[in-house]
């Protein structure tokens, strides 16, 4: 593991830090990996028995995937390939067979916010902001699967009300509408719950929690089996996202043509 996604162990609950304080968390494609990686083998190794996702620094949770990256993108199977890999990294965070609690704190956004939604249980600061702000700022969009996970937690409206306007939902209305169910006071207080709530999670009935969360992730992923494939080459291929791009690096505002 690189020093960009720390794990460690304490009695037996999984720790994975996003450690990039620097770039808000901002994921690479190395830090996605090697998440998945996690995800795909902890239980395996039977040291852990339930997991816990944090951010390093006071800034943000993770605030999704490095811009920078995304300057090599030049064909439709540049797009398809990052969307399924992005799929495939919150999908086994899903699959996971060990209980995953998001301590959330600060910005919470973008790849960020998608991993967030993929856990189990969310707990979150007083000052987080969640939200996907790519209508503003990239011009890209979310695939059918990371869509449906945030309806089933939102509802459809929500979601799309979101999405549309950019804007990032606050503690209190994530609350309200079940995206996180215990607010606190600080990132402190987010983690030390957390890893209350991980140990009390790692005492439960082990097969009943994974036979709870693989139902819930089948009839997610039967809501999202749709073919999304000529939406996402659409956004990722068009001048608009490359605008979006070079907009969001050179810190201006983009100047959307609509194709």
């Amino acid at each position: 593991m690189n020093q960009e996604l720390l794990y460690e162990l304490s009695d037996g609950i999984g720790i994975v830090t996003f450690n990039r304080p620097q770039a808000r968390n901002a994921l690479t494609f190395g830090m996605y990996e090697g998440l998945a990686e996690i995800c795909e083998t902890a239980a395996d190794k039977g040291e852990a028995r339930a997991l816990v996702l944090r951010g390093a620094g006071d800034k943000a949770f993770a605030a999704g995937t490095d811009i920078a990256q995304f300057r090599a993108f030049k064909t439709a199977e540049d797009a398809l390939g990052y969307e399924r890999r992005i799929d495939k990294v919150l999908g086994a965070v899903e699959r996971c067979p060990l209980p995953t609690v998001a301590a959330l704190a600060g910005a919470c956004t973008g790849g960020g916010a998608g991993i967030a939604a993929a856990c189990d249980i969310r707990i979150a600061a007083r000052d987080l902001k969640f939200g996907f702000p790519i209508a503003r700022t990239l011009g890209n969009c979310l695939s059918a699967r990371n869509l449906a996970r945030l309806a089933a937690l939102m509802g459809a409206g929500r979601t799309k009300e979101m999405i549309f306007t950019s804007r990032l939902v606050g503690a209190e209305e994530a609350l309200a509408v079940g995206l996180v169910t215990e607010l606190l006071a600080d990132k402190a207080a987010v983690e030390a719950r957390a890893l209350e709530l991980a140990a009390l999670l790692a005492d439960q009935a082990p097969l009943t929690l994974r036979a709870t969360k693989e139902a819930l992730r089948r009839l997610n992923a039967a809501a999202a089996a749709v073919d999304d494939k000529d939406l996402i080459v659409l956004c990722y291929t068009s001048e608009d996202f490359h605008e979006g791009l070079e907009a969001f690096l050179a810190k201006r505002k983009p100047d959307w043509k609509g194709r």
